[in-house]
């Protein structure tokens, strides 16, 4: 039996996220949460005809406790979306204390869980909730991911798209850094199959997989942010984390984790001079099993995006630390 959590389920991303999990048939049971419209959410997914079985919960009547009970694979999109002009760092005071009072519940309910955080910013975030884990004693880094998924899934729809390829899934572009602006590092150099990108368009293609998300705000003029493209890699990630459980081998995807916590982190966090850092790493029963360093075969392009990206991320990951160990004054 495998129970899985939405943690802001009836968001902008929330719900088609859900969706995609309610039709998954690695889940048994799909268990919803949220401030507001759970229930509506819930009784709309508890009709479609697939395996696994939906509740819904708001805070009250120890709501977050019944969410989490039991939890295999929580998956955390809760927060304010982006508007227009916003950058992440804007949601950061908000989305902070989201984050660490959920993963504080998590810590209480479901300690032994798989952690996917999606809400922003994930440079942030992720530091939070392990920070938060620790104060709790139950962290382990092997079950903690910032998921980085809808950079990986740019790169591969933007790379097609220039190479004139039909399938973009065929592509495997390590996407390395973190998940905000030029913390967001496109390893194409290591695409497999090898990809040329033309010298004049190589500029663009990585401005664009790094701040993709504005060209999705824009679009939305005001309506939106990134919520679809969000749901279907938050669920990709998931699904794989699901499978690696189940004792498929051999998978291995870009995450944001924390480096020393995890085989192979630590020699990666030397180079980066950072503890927490999107790299491929390898799934398993455990969670995260190896981390890969695709640093050491970087060209010089390459080499000075990464410098920009480490500069930016110490930054982000500071600011959530120091969340947690000096609490803003309420």
């Amino acid at each position: 039996m495998v129970k899985a959590v939405v943690l802001g389920a009836s968001g902008g991303i929330g719900q088609p996220l859900s969706l995609l999990l309610k039709i998954c048939p690695l889940i048994d049971e799909l268990s919803l949460y949220d401030v507001v419209n759970t229930p509506g959410v819930t009784a709309d997914l508890a009709h479609i005809s697939s395996r696994a079985k939906t509740t819904g919960y708001l805070p009250n009547g120890d709501g977050l406790k019944l969410t989490l009970t039991g939890a295999d694979i929580v998956v955390i999109p809760a927060g304010i979306p982006r508007k227009p002009g916003m950058t992440r760092d804007d949601l950061f005071k908000i989305n902070a204390g989201i984050v660490r009072d959920l993963v504080t519940g998590i810590a209480e309910y479901c300690p032994k869980a798989f952690i996917l955080i999606i809400s922003n910013p994930v440079n942030s975030t992720v530091p939070i909730a392990a920070e938060v884990l620790k104060s709790k004693n139950v962290f382990d880094p092997k079950r903690l991911f910032g998921v980085t998924t809808l950079d990986v899934v740019r790169s591969e729809t933007f790379v097609a798209e220039i190479i004139g390829e039909s399938d973009p899934q065929t592509l495997k572009i390590p996407v390395v850094g973190g998940h905000s602006g030029e913390t967001i590092v496109p390893l194409l150099s290591q695409a497999k199959p090898s990809v040329q990108i033309p010298a004049d368009k190589l500029d663009a293609l990585v401005n664009r997989v790094q701040y993709g998300g504005d060209e999705v705000v824009k679009a939305k003029d005001g309506a939106g942010s990134a919520t679809l493209s969000m749901a279907y890699a938050g669920f990709r990630f998931a699904e794989k984390i699901l499978k690696a459980v189940r004792g498929e081998k051999g998978i291995i995807e870009p995450t944001y984790v924390y480096l020393p916590g995890v085989e192979g982190g630590a020699e990666i966090a030397k180079a980066t001079g950072v503890e927490y850092f999107s790299v491929p790493v390898e799934l398993g029963t455990n969670g995260a099993e190896k981390a890969y360093n695709p640093l050491t075969d970087t060209n010089d392009y390459e080499k000075k995006l990464l410098e920009a990206a480490m500069k930016g991320l110490k930054g982000n990951i500071e600011k959530g630390v120091d969340f947690i160990k000096n609490p803003p004054a309420k």
